[in-house]
C-alpha cells in the first residue's frame, strides 16, 4: 500500500524476484512536486539491480560538496561530496523526485507480474490464516477484496496501516516547524556550494542545488513568523537574503511541515509490515530518509522471495524489523541530533557549538552507515559481519553486481577453496542460488575491504560471514548458504 518510491521499489523488487504483487495508491495522478531530492551509493546500487540507474543518472547530479556556515557567513565546516564511494557510484545524489518515480513505474509497468493500480484506496484489510484480505475502492466506487500472503504498509508518515494496527511510534529529538520552497532559479546564481546548512541563530536554513535549473531552500519558522506571509514571493525573497529573489525564483512547492524523528515500535504484525516513513521518519539533514525507506524495501523483499519459495521459514521475516530497525535509528537520532546542532535561537548557545566545531570539526561530519541490528549475519560474533559489502569496478568498467546478481556471493581465496571437500564444492559450483568466485581481480577488493580471506554476501549485499580459514569457509557455507539454496 502506497505508491510513492519506496512502495514503487518494493513493486519493482517483488517483480524482479518472480513473485506478483500489486501495488495500491489512492491518487490517481504521481504527486507532481518534489519531497524526497537526496540517494546515496547504496541507493544507486538498488537502481543498479533493477537495470535503470543509467537512466536515473540522466535525471541526478552528483552533489560536489557540503558546507556548515554561522550566523558571520563564516564556513565552520566545508566537505567535498563529489566522489566515487565504496557502492560504485557517488555517495550523494540530487535529484528532482517526479523524475524519479516516473523511472520507477517504468521499470513496473515492463516486469511481468506486477502491477500499480493508481486512484485505489485500501479503506479496510484483515489478517487470516495464511496472509491478508484487503478491501479497495476505486475511483468510481467500486469495492473489491484481494488477498495476499502479505501487505507491506508503504503509505508514508501519516500511515493508515500503522493507524490500523494500533502502532505507536518513539520521538527523537524536538519538533520545529519549518518552511520548504522548490522551484526554479533562473537568472540569479544561487549558491556556489551544493550544500548547506546554515547555523544561524536568527534564523537556521538548509540550502540544495538541484538538477536543472532547479533548486530547494528550507527555512525554520522563527516567534512572529506569520504563517500566511512567510510562504509570499516577497517573505521567501527576504529570508534567503536575497538569494531567491522574487522575479528570478519561480516555486513549485511552498509548504509549512515539521522537522521530527520517529521511529514505530513495531515493524511487523503478523502478514503486516511496515516500511519507509511508516516506519521512521528523521530530519532532512543527512538526506537519509528515502535512502532507509529503500534499504527496508531491499531487506523484506529477498527475504520474502525465499520464504515464498519454501527455502526459508517464516521466521526469517522477523529478522527485517530486528536488523533495520537499529540501523533505521542510527541515522534518525544523527539527523535528530544535527538539528539540535543547527537549530538554536540563542546567540550564546550558537557561540559555544561555532567554537566546538572550529576545534573539533571532524564532529560534523556526515556518519558512517551502521551494521545492521541482530539477524542473518554473524556480526555477534565478528564485527566484520553484518555491514554493506563493497561493490567493485572491473578492469574493463563492469560492475560486479552486474555478474552477480540477486544472489548470495561466496567470494574467497583460491586455496581456501581447494580446500572443501569435492561434495561441497561441486554443491556450490552447481547452485543457482549462489556465486562463488575465486578469481582476485574480481574479489580482492571484496577480501581487502573485509580484512578477510573469504566473505559471504547476501542478496542484498550485506555481509553474512567472513573468515580466515577453510573451516570458516566450509562452517559459512553449511551454516547460512546452505540453509536457503537448492542442492545442497
Amino acid at each position: 500500500i502506497g505508491g510513492g518510491p519506496v512502495g514503487t521499489t518494493a513493486l519493482a523488487l517483488l517483480g524482479r524476484a518472480g513473485l506478483k504483487a500489486i501495488g495500491l495508491e489512492r491518487d490517481t495522478e504521481m504527486w507532481p512536486t518534489a519531497r524526497a531530492v537526496h540517494f546515496d551509493g547504496e541507493t544507486m546500487r538498488t537502481l543498479q539491480s533493477l537495470g535503470v540507474a543509467e537512466e536515473f543518472r540522466k535525471v541526478t547530479i552528483p552533489m560536489k560538496d557540503v558546507d556548515v556556515v554561522n550566523e558571520a557567513d563564516e564556513v565552520l565546516v566545508h566537505a567535498p561530496t563529489d566522489l566515487l564511494g565504496d557502492q560504485a557510484w557517488n555517495d550523494h545524489i540530487s535529484f528532482h523526485q517526479p523524475d524519479i518515480e516516473a523511472l520507477l513505474r517504468k521499470v513496473i509497468d515492463t516486469t511481468p507480474g506486477i502491477e500499480l493500480r493508481c486512484g485505489v484506496t485500501a479503506t479496510e484489510f484483515t489478517s487470516t490464516g495464511g496472509g491478508v484480505e484487503v478491501t479497495t475502492v476505486d475511483a468510481s466506487g467500486t469495492e473489491q477484496v484481494l488477498r495476499a500472503r502479505w501487505l507491506i504498509g508503504a503509505d508514508g508518515a501519516r500511515s493508515e496501516v500503522r493507524r490500523a494496527l494500533g502502532i505507536e511510534t518513539d520521538k527523537y529529538g524536538e519538533d520545529a516547524p519549518w518552511l520548504v520552497v522548490d522551484g526554479q532559479l533562473v537568472g540569479a546564481p544561487g549558491y556556489a556550494t551544493d550544500m548547506i546548512q546554515f547555523a544561524r541563530y536568527s534564523r537556521p536554513a538548509l540550502w540544495l542545488r538541484l538538477p536543472g535549473d532547479r533548486v530547494r531552500m528550507e527555512f525554520m519558522l522563527v516567534p512572529g513568523d506569520n504563517p500566511e506571509e512567510i510562504v509570499t514571493p516577497q517573505a521567501v525573497e527576504r529570508i534567503s537574503r536575497g538569494i531567491l529573489p522574487a522575479d528570478k525564483f519561480t516555486a513549485d512547492r511552498q509548504a509549512i511541515y515539521t522537522f521530527r524523528g520517529r521511529i514505530a515500535q513495531r515493524w511487523r504484525e503478523g502478514n503486516v509490515f511496515l516500511a519507509g516513513d511508516a516506519a521512521h521518519q528523521a530530519p532532512p539533514l543527512f538526506g537519509q530518509g528515502l535512502c532507509a525507506g529503500i534499504r527496508d524495501a531491499v531487506n523484506l523483499v529477498w527475504k520474502m522471495a525465499l520464504v515464498a519459495a519454501g527455502s526459508a521459514e517464516d521466521s526469517l521475516l522477523d529478522t527485517y524489523e530486528s536488523e533495520r530497525k537499529p540501523h533505521a535509528t542510527f541515522w534518525v537520532e544523527s539527523a535528530a541530533d544535527q538539528a539540535v546542532v543547527i537549530q538554536t535561537l540563542d546567540p550564546n548557545v550558537a557561540a559555544g557549538r561555532d567554537e566546538f566545531i572550529r576545534k573539533n570539526p571532524e564532529k560534523s561530519a556526515v556518519q558512517v552507515s551502521p551494521a545492521l541490528g541482530p539477524g542473518l549475519h554473524e556480526g555477534d560474533r565478528d564485527e566484520r559481519a553484518g555491514k554493506l559489502g563493497i561493490q567493485p569496478i572491473l578492469a574493463d568498467g563492469t560492475r560486479l553486481d552486474d555478474m552477480v546478481g540477486s544472489h548470495f556471493l561466496v567470494a574467497a581465496d583460491r586455496a581456501l577453496y581447494e580446500q572443501l571437500p569435492p561434495a561441497l564444492k561441486k554443491a556450490l559450483d552447481e547452485d543457482a542460488d549462489t556465486v562463488t568466485l575465486l578469481d582476485p581481480l574480481k574479489i580482492d577488493q571484496i577480501l581487502d575491504a573485509a580484512n578477510a580471506r573469504v566473505v559471504v554476501m547476501r542478496p542484498d549485499h550485506y555481509i553474512l560471514g567472513v573468515g580466515d580459514t577453510a573451516a570458516d569457509l566450509e562452517r559459512l557455507v553449511l551454516n547460512f548458504v546452505a540453509h536457503f539454496t537448492t542442492v545442497f
